[in-house]
């Protein structure tokens, strides 16, 4: 057909033209139509690996969440772990109105959910308007591998600590092999050394003997409990008095690796020992060094010092009542505060009761009794009898681990060095401030001091004043060891007096040697004699060391001595 029969064509079939015009009109918005309705549209097609695989979890089929499990894995993402652990421990939901994947965390009777993409908090939400995302053992056991090959290839070695710490727990062959895979890239000596145990442990049922014998000898090296207690195992018999292990060899491997174990664990154990008796000592320290001044300086024989240091122990509790948001940083508001407190108190005793009983011990012994009481009364008066409890900031909270068998917990060791810090602040204070050379003075020669133009009065007063704020501050430091309430001075008053009195009366590093010496043998008194006869046993023990040296450890020299 040349192209004038189809121009003749069209011209005669304008309907039919017509027609089919309009018919390719319609397939093409047809067509565009069914474009832009895509069920899928461009801008709602989820690309992050991440977010698909999350979504995937929500999936009824456990293969499908089997896959997404093993898509997370894939994914370099410090997110997957905490998902991971979420969802092990059954508190992965996703809400009902939307289908948002949350974490959630019991909040009383309902859940404060969190969204594990953004991480955004989300507010509290019934548990019936969030579903559960379910799991059978296989993707349970799935998981457990999952999130120990997570937590072994993590860049906090803490994590991977923990982690290996948990696999010892239950060292199965398929987790030794994770293990033994991390090993050559871990850096870490501590993570290796229990990584090791991880895989001897997992080698003990060996059927090779040779295998057997390799790792009873690197558990002997180890000290972690699980090493000890599955070696053990191997030397143990049974009722009818027949060994367990058959071997021979293996029990004797087993029987010298326990030795070494307890050789080495004996030393640890001994310094463990030795850092509590410090620690012990360190608090009756911080105790006893405002009464060496207030006693070992004035001669005044204060009742109510354990009441002083309630006092700062309370300050304390009012402190964090005031800045709950500010946990971290309470106790550096607590500590000058404290101190003032307790000090104003100690000056308004020393003016008020103490200043017209000088040389008349035995009045002043009844009218600091009768302050303490006073003191006791008030704060049951104001804060109720009950005990209260002071929160611990996080950086003080926990234990640094050595090994198995030594761990130095954090709030002991802040309190040892701070009570060093104390003292050195103390004696700098005495030593090198004009109040330090007045106090030395007047506690020497009374007369002639006040004959050089000293103000004996308020060398007193502020002497006083000094000796309780550092109460009041030993007070902060024990209200992070244990409750605070009205009969907490109590419990230190004699230890105050005996490290004091066995230390040398008026002489600080007296007071420094003596409450160390007495912590350290109370610990290890304590464990064949029990708290209350270790403490019986060491005022015995003072008793009879004041008959042969009744000026204690480091007696007073000069003038000092002599009254």
């Amino acid at each position: 057909m040349n192209i004038s029969n189809i121009s003749g064509f069209a011209l005669s079939n304008v309907p039919g033209c017509l027609a089919i015009g309009f018919l390719i009109a319609t397939l093409l918005i047809c067509g565009v139509a069914t474009a832009e309705e895509d069920p899928v549209p461009a801008e709602q097609i989820i690309t992050d690996p991440f977010q698909s695989a999350v979504e995937n979890l929500k999936q009824q089929n456990f293969a499908a969440k089997g896959k997404a499990i093993e898509q997370l894995q894939s994914v370099d993402d410090p997110r997957v772990l905490k998902i991971f652990q979420y969802l092990l421990n059954g508190k992965l939901y996703s809400r009902e109105e939307d289908q948002l994947l949350v974490f959630a965390d019991p909040d009383g009777d309902a859940q404060s959910i969190t969204d594990v993409i953004n991480g955004n908090q989300l507010g509290v939400a019934e548990a019936s308007t969030l579903k559960k995302i379910i799991l059978n053992n296989q993707l349970r056991k799935q998981l457990r591998g999952a999130i120990a090959q997570l937590s072994l290839g993590s860049k906090d070695t803490a994590v991977r600590l923990s982690a290996v710490t948990e696999m010892l727990r239950d060292p199965k062959p398929e987790v030794a092999e994770l293990v033994r895979a991390a090993l050559t890239n871990e850096s870490d000596s501590a993570v290796k050394e229990k990584m090791a145990a991880v895989i001897a442990l997992s080698e003990l049922d060996s059927a090779d003997k040779t295998v057997r014998l390799n790792a009873i000898r690197t558990l002997g090296q180890s000290m972690e409990s699980e090493a000890f207690n599955n070696l053990s195992k191997l030397v143990q018999k049974d009722e009818q008095g027949e060994y367990l292990e058959a071997d021979a060899e293996i029990r004797n491997a087993a029987s010298a690796a326990l030795t070494s174990i307890k050789d080495r664990r004996g030393f640890y154990e001994l310094m463990e020992t030795i850092f509590f008796g410090l620690s012990l000592g360190s608090v009756l320290l911080l105790a006893a060094i405002g009464l060496a001044i207030t006693f070992g300086v004035m001669g005044v024989i204060n009742m109510a010092h354990g009441e002083l240091i309630m006092l700062g122990a309370y300050t304390t509790y009012v402190v964090q009542l005031l800045m709950p948001n500010y946990i971290e940083y309470s106790l550096f508001v607590a500590i000058p505060a404290a101190f003032l407190v307790s000090g104003l108190f100690g000056i308004a005793i020393e003016r008020g009761v103490i200043r017209f009983l000088y040389g008349r011990p035995l009045e002043t012994l009844l009218a600091t009794f009768g302050i303490s009481l006073i003191l006791q009364q008030l704060v049951r008066s104001v804060f109720s009898p009950l005990n209260r409890s002071v929160e611990t900031p996080a950086w003080m909270s926990g234990a640094m681990e050595i090994n198995g068998a030594f761990t130095l917990t954090f709030n002991r060791f802040y309190i040892l060095i701070f009570s060093l810090m104390v003292f050195i602040a103390l004696l700098a204070v005495l030593k090198k401030t004009p109040l330090g050379l007045q106090v030395r003075a007047v506690s020497q020669n009374r007369a002639m001091a006040k004959a050089m133009g000293v103000k004996t009065e308020w060398v007193d007063a502020l002497t006083f004043g000094l000796g309780s704020g550092i109460a009041g501050v030993a007070g902060v430091a024990l209200s992070q060891l244990t409750n605070v309430g009205p009969n907490l001075g109590q419990s230190y008053i004699i230890d105050s007096f005996m490290v004091v009195v066995f230390g040398g009366v008026g002489n600080l590093w007296g007071t420094l040697v003596g409450a160390m010496s007495l912590g350290v043998v109370n610990k290890f008194l304590e464990p064949w004699s029990g708290a209350v006869m270790a403490k019986i046993l060491v005022l015995v023990f003072i008793i009879l060391f004041i008959q042969k040296k009744p000026r204690g450890l480091f007696p007073q020299k000069g003038r000092a001595a002599e009254t």
